[in-house]
């Protein structure tokens, strides 16, 4: 199956990583290149590119759709929270620009055996975005506790039929192993009133997304690192980061707004003196949303938010 993702947002965040022709510049999920294939369009004499993704379908997919450049690209497979081992690795130093695109590709989602959609009945229970990891989505069905299910559905599914969903997990796989998105999909739909169902989406879909958050620390690996990615960029470098949900967006909102004023004294003193000093200023005071003639030919793009720093190096 072909690797196939429709890019969010490519021009706002073309635009707003300002390129420089001679930059270096990251592209930590780099999925099939949608957003590196304009970057590396750009880009003149030592102008770098650098993309990193944990998936292999997707690594194979973009050294394909980058070859015309692949004397200024490097591809890595590694996960983005390892971002500064990379570019360690690579012999770079600092960089222009970091793109993070933290949406699951349409390949992931069309490719019934990663088993990321809900859609699909017969598929295996996956969710891993590297397969060489060992936690699956059927792991986590079958193994975690009902308070565990229960949290992690309420937190990072945000679903209101948290406890009930977990309640119905545990039940069913007292009598079977748990192994498909089918048998899923029957257990959230049992849990949840048919009158709710009618009227709010699919009823699997805040469960895949908590299961999958989960299984691919997802918050955790995004909270960790975003400060260290903002140190590793030059004066006026750049970060875009399109998150696709709200618990992604507030973590993107705080680190920024926390590199910009991380002053610790209280607001009554007339001077700081915690010498804390600012790296840099948020450019989005609200986030960059699609246009309505995007979301006419890509409905993904639904929840999407785009954000953005600028470093300031004194």
């Amino acid at each position: 199956m072909e690797f196939k993702h429709i890019s969010v947002m490519l021009n706002e965040t073309i635009e707003n990583l300002n390129i420089r022709p001679e930059g270096t510049y990251v592209d930590g999920t780099l999925g099939g290149a949608g957003h590196s294939y304009e970057i590396a369009k750009r880009l003149i004499g030592s102008g770098r590119l650098i993309g990193i993704d944990q998936d292999e379908d997707a690594i194979r997919a973009a050294t394909k759709r980058l070859e015309t450049f692949a004397k200024r690209t490097a591809i890595v497979k590694d996960n983005y929270r390892n971002m500064c081992d990379v570019l360690d690795g690579l012999g770079v130093g600092l960089v222009d620009g970091i793109l993070l695109d933290l949406g699951v590709s349409s390949f992931q989602l069309d490719a019934s055996k990663r088993g990321f959609s809900y859609s699909t009945n017969d598929a295996p229970l996956d969710m891993r975005m590297d397969r060489s990891a060992k936690l699956s989505a059927k792991d986590v069905v079958n193994t975690y506790s009902e308070m565990e299910l229960y949290r992690i559905i309420r937190d990072y599914g945000e679903d209101r039929f948290a406890k009930n969903i977990a309640k119905h997990i545990v039940n069913a796989r007292k009598q079977t192993v748990i192994s498909t998105t089918g048998q899923l999909n029957e257990i959230i739909s049992a849990a949840i009133p048919k009158k709710i169902q009618k009227t709010s989406g699919h009823p699997s879909k805040r469960t895949y997304q908590a299961i999958r958050i989960e299984i691919n620390k997802e918050l955790e690996v995004l909270r960790d690192s975003l400060d260290d990615m903002i140190m590793r960029l030059n004066d006026k470098g750049r970060i875009c980061i399109i998150t696709f949900h709200s618990l992604e967006d507030r973590i993107v909102k705080a680190a920024f707004k926390k590199n910009e004023n991380p002053c610790t004294c209280p607001p009554d003193f007339p001077v700081c003196i915690c010498g804390k000093e600012s790296k840099g200023k948020v450019i989005t005071r609200k986030p960059i949303l699609p246009t309505d003639d995007e979301l006419n030919v890509n409905s993904r793009a639904k929840s999407a938010k785009l954000r953005v720093f600028e470093r300031n190096i004194h």
